[in-house]
């Protein structure tokens, strides 16, 4: 299920584990949980957890919480809670619909270039370009540091993958990846503190909420996963949703039709085909889990993809339905984002920049065709997206 030349589509296999039952274990110690309602379960109880900081993750065995880049999101309450807290005033419902007009006047730029080379990468062209300009603009870094950085994220990006299945090399370069985005990361809250402006690090870094303040360490690993998860993620989702709507020109079609549908559509095309294909959990204490007793520090995989296309919860769910998730009646929740504890922080601020990337295209794009009918994946497992994806665009509408 594992291997690169399953990369391109591993949902047969996906579907092939759940058919072994609810649980199937694996090489790597850990069993995948297959079915939606049971990773529901595992998700939403807080007594699953990373167990780093009491060092009982077989997932990355002997690491601590603060050596996992932007641990942040590794943690377990009350730690998670408490940082989390801090962070999440940024997020708030109004906060993301300030960030609008940004996100509407990057991707019509973006789109406005695309239109004029006619062909164009739309991963490096256009995926990358809208959430990484509002990332920075959020945190209050340069958007021209970019060439910097980009490395160090898919460092890090495959550094998400088990320990197990890395490379010394890889293992390295996550180490390296990590320090040289706190080294960046210390340059700013420096010029912050020295200069405070309206972005996200200069607020990080005068937080004194009821004498709470965040260490040093604190602020740069918050720093380094918001620029990660405000980035990495949305690039490969708004890949795989082009692709997606490629392959199903019914649904596309559909789509320039009722533009109405665009916010139902992200939905469903999260469902689909998410970016983060599986995430891990630990038992902090005995969990029963689809009739198998879990003691402290045994692990397992919760298969997010999989369960995104279980039968018992999505009718007929290898299939493309850009309604699914619209009307008075959706269909349940999908998990692309998670749920409870480490329920995606960024949630409504990637949907909107998904939303208004796709109604961009549509809008003045209405026709394009994808170039590469078997475009190729990145390395990484757990974060699944591509490379590169050649687009051309056809019969665009004139400009404004």
């Amino acid at each position: 299920m594992l291997r690169p030349e399953n990369r391109a589509n591993p949902y047969p296999y996906y579907r092939a584990a759940r058919e072994l039952g609810p649980l199937v274990p694996t090489p790597l110690g850990a069993h995948l949980v297959t079915g939606h309602d049971d990773c529901m379960t595992v998700l939403s109880d807080p007594r699953w957890g990373h167990g780093y900081s009491e060092g009982i993750s077989p997932i990355r065995p002997g690491v601590a919480a603060e050596d996992i880049p932007g641990s942040f999101i590794r943690m377990d309450p009350p730690d998670h809670t408490r940082l989390r807290g801090l962070v999440s005033k940024a997020f708030t419902p109004r906060e993301v619909a300030r960030l609008r007009p940004l996100v509407e006047r990057t991707a019509e730029r973006a789109v406005a270039r695309a239109l004029a080379a006619a062909e164009f990468d739309l991963v490096a062209d256009l995926a990358v370009v809208v959430p990484i300009t509002v990332i920075c603009e959020l945190l209050g870094a340069p958007i021209e540091d970019h060439p910097r950085f980009d490395a160090w994220v898919r460092a890090l990006a495959r550094g998400l993958d088990p320990d197990p299945l890395l490379s010394a090399d890889e293992l390295h370069g996550r180490e390296t990846a990590a320090a040289a985005f706190s080294d960046y990361f210390r340059g700013l809250v420096t010029k912050r503190r020295a200069r405070p402006g309206p972005d996200l690090i200069s607020r990080l870094a005068a937080i004194d909420d009821a004498g709470d303040r965040l260490t040093e360490t604190e602020l740069l690993d918050i720093c380094v996963l918001l620029l990660f998860g405000g980035y990495e993620t949305t690039v490969h989702m708004t890949g795989n949703m082009v692709l997606a709507l490629s392959r199903h020109p019914d649904q596309l079609n559909l789509l320039r039709e009722r533009p109405d549908l665009v916010p139902a559509a992200v939905d469903e095309l999260l469902r689909f085909d998410p970016p983060v294909q599986f995430t891990n959990r630990v038992a902090l204490q005995e969990r029963r889990l689809a009739g198998q007793v879990f003691v402290r520090g045994e692990a397992v995989v919760i298969l997010v993809a999989g369960a995104n296309r279980d039968p018992r919860v999505f009718p007929d769910p290898d299939r493309l339905d850009l309604t699914r998730f619209a009307g008075p009646g959706p269909a349940p929740r999908h998990l692309a984002f998670g749920l409870g504890t480490h329920f995606c922080l960024g949630a409504q601020l990637a949907r909107l920049e998904l939303e208004i990337v796709l109604a961009t295209l549509l809008r003045h794009a209405p026709g394009f065709t994808v170039l590469d009918p078997e475009p190729s994946y990145r390395e990484t497992l757990t974060i699944r997206g591509l490379r590169s994806l050649r687009v051309r665009l056809n019969g665009a509408r004139t400009w404004g």
